[in-house]
């Protein structure tokens, strides 16, 4: 369509040589030609041109001192993509890959993502090119603090609300929030995933995790199926990854591999997610530590992967969980699952199949559940976080699964039901899209030019 490829290569003069976020948008659009022709507001109002243009985008510098005096200098960025819905929301991720394309495509998602949960939130990302891994407390504590020193004047419970994201946990959230309430003489909701002893809320550690697999069920019951019993690779070993392999335990499927960016472990008879936990939550270990616990557990190093993929989709499994990172899964990885008889896809991480590899799993009619549909359960639990600090409240933890429920089934609904009025009942990536996009152009239009 003439409209949605001129926006993007307006796009690609506009922010040149990101091409994750191209990557983003372009999946995005590609979706939008049946509704752009049916509603000829959106064109006039120039939704599109607007909803790919982040309403404002900070880049700063973060100067700290490490454990032996030396400075060190790091990059800083927080992109405010579109307040339509409600205060900017989205993650804070500290990893040496991070850039203004990782950062533009996580924040576009997010929009979507965030409209798609019903709730009153806006999209936007953050994050540096600083890697935790190997530093001490003080070294992580330090960049934190000089990170929110320039933050700080960014954000707020009502404008912007940061969480955590990959190398962002409660420890980083912990020295932000400290600098934070430093700086401001305010203790506030201005982050979620806190600690529960200062206003966390119970199952936000668990929720992106427990929600995808929530989807996982609505979908394989849309399709008269059950979790019961079935084989599922997962990757990842952060959060998304242990929860997710938590849930699926506990409604008895059997999740047999996992992976950290050294290796992946696969494990016939099953994961052990008590052990997993004392490796990567208590130990701060490799996956290799794990298979020294557990004989029966395979361990393949990432010398010995692929070179056209990931070993963790080479092997039999009727679900696939992707939760690790980005462009994770490739169409040759996707040729595998299919010919091992995988029945669903379904994303913990955000876009983390690539174009290609989407395509396959489109054309293969199995159920395919999107990142900013499937994964969406981590942001609707942080705005209940934000919720029970706004009222001085604190949930039980059944209280707030269950809500995270009632958001995931909502989710569900929304895609499906849109998908199916599109007449592609099997294409959630369309459904997701659609449903996400008409609710943020209808209040920008309602909002007006701004």
């Amino acid at each position: 369509m003439p409209y949605t490829h001129n926006t993007i290569v307006k796009l690609q003069k506009s922010s040149p040589a990101q091409t994750e976020f191209y990557q983003a948008v372009e999946e995005v659009l590609d979706s939008l030609a049946p509704v752009l022709d049916e509603d000829s507001r959106f064109c006039k109002h120039s939704i599109i041109e607007r909803m790919v243009e982040p309403e404002r985008q900070i880049m700063f510098r973060i100067a700290w001192v490490d454990d032996s005096g030396t400075v060190q200098v790091n990059k800083g960025y927080r992109v405010e993509f579109n307040s339509a819905l409600g205060p900017y929301k989205g993650g804070i991720r500290f990893h040496p890959s991070v850039n203004a394309s990782i950062i533009k495509f996580l924040g576009f998602e997010q929009v979507l993502k965030n409209a798609l949960t019903g709730l009153p939130l806006g999209g936007g990302k953050g994050g540096a090119n600083f890697d935790p891994k190997g530093k001490s407390d003080g070294e992580i504590m330090r960049f934190c603090q000089a990170f929110m020193s320039e933050l700080y004047r960014h954000i707020g419970p009502t404008t912007d609300v940061p969480a955590g994201d990959i190398g962002v946990g409660s420890r980083e959230i912990g020295y932000m929030f400290g600098q934070y309430k430093k700086l401001t003489n305010r203790f506030e909701g201005v982050l979620t995933g806190k600690d529960l002893l200062w206003g966390g809320s119970l199952v936000r550690k668990e929720a992106t995790g427990y929600g995808c697999v929530y989807f996982a069920e609505h979908m394989l019951e849309g399709n008269k199926d059950t979790l019961e019993g079935k084989e599922c690779l997962v990757s990842g070993s952060g959060n998304v990854a242990i929860y997710t392999i938590e849930k699926l335990l506990e409604l008895g499927a059997k999740p047999v591999t996992c992976s950290d960016s050294a290796g992946t472990i696969y494990q016939k008879s099953g994961i052990d997610v008590t052990s997993l936990k004392q490796v990567k939550e208590v130990e701060q270990g490799r996956l290799s530590d794990y298979a020294k616990r557990h004989p029966d557990a395979e361990y393949i190093s990432r010398d010995n992967y692929p070179k056209d993929g990931h070993a963790v989709w080479r092997f039999a499994g009727q679900l696939a969980f992707p939760c690790a990172t980005q462009n994770e899964l490739t169409a040759a990885d996707a040729k595998a699952l299919l010919d091992n008889g995988c029945i669903a896809v379904c994303e913990g991480a955000n876009m983390p199949c690539t174009a290609d590899a989407a395509d396959l799993l489109l054309q293969a009619k199995i159920a395919y559940a999107p990142g900013k549909a499937a994964n969406a359960g981590g942001v609707a639990t942080s705005q209940l976080e934000m919720a029970q600090n706004a009222s001085m409240q604190h949930w039980s933890f059944a209280e707030v699964d269950q809500k995270l429920k009632d958001i995931m089934l909502g989710i569900y609904q929304r895609t499906r039901d849109t998908a199916a009025e599109l007449e592609q009942p099997t294409n959630f990536i369309l459904g997701a899209n659609v449903a996400g996009f008409r609710r943020v152009a209808d209040a920008m239009i309602q909002q007006g030019v701004v």
